[in-house]
């Protein structure tokens, strides 16, 4: 007999309302369409396995942690820095165990184990999946400048200062010293800007 997997069913149209759910702190950059948070979740995922390889902790780790760090936001939405300074902050955690609640025990533990390691920032993967979070940020942050958003500075500084590994703080050096189309002008055998 196969475990009911209705409850995973309702979580993953859960998840979905994620691709519609902004980033709202763009909002006071003056980004008037800023990406989702599930748009930032990929890359962060993406940048988190790279990361990691370059530290040497566990890339697919990382990755794992990097999918799963803003998932609570289906419940809770995405508050913003400024925020959190005013609104009662949801523990992650707990926001996880009630969107896991009726799924398969393993599959539930599973998620909660993953959510409160992120959350503790202890692991090697942990903290490679926390700069990928901010240097992706940092990354979005270049984008909305080249398209004139130059409000979007705050952001790319302040997550710079946040990085704490070698590998994301040598990366957003090399971000910080490219041009958002670099990667089309290499494509295309063109000279880099």
């Amino acid at each position: 007999m196969t475990d009911d997997l209705s409850a995973v069913a309702r979580f993953l149209f859960e998840a979905g309302t994620l691709k519609q759910t902004k980033r709202t702190g763009w909002w006071m950059a003056g980004v008037r369409d800023p990406e989702s948070v599930a748009e930032h979740s990929w890359r962060t995922a993406l940048l988190a396995s790279i990361i990691a390889k370059l530290e040497g902790a566990d890339p697919a780790r990382a990755a794992y942690l990097a999918v799963w760090h803003d998932s609570q936001e289906t419940r809770t939405g995405d508050v913003n820095h400024l925020g959190k300074k005013y609104a009662a902050c949801a523990d992650p955690e707990a926001v996880t165990a009630d969107q896991v609640a009726g799924m398969p025990e393993a599959l539930a533990a599973a998620v909660r184990e993953l959510v409160a390691e992120y959350e503790a920032k202890e692991s090697p993967e942990a903290v490679c999946a926390r700069d990928a979070d901010k240097l992706e940020c940092l990354l979005q942050g270049v984008e909305y400048r080249a398209q004139g958003y130059a409000n979007a500075q705050r952001w790319i500084d302040n997550s710079r200062g946040r990085l704490t590994t070698k590998s994301a703080n040598e990366l957003a050096d090399a971000v910080l010293a490219s041009d958002s189309l670099d990667w089309l002008r290499a494509a295309l055998g063109e000279p880099s800007m």
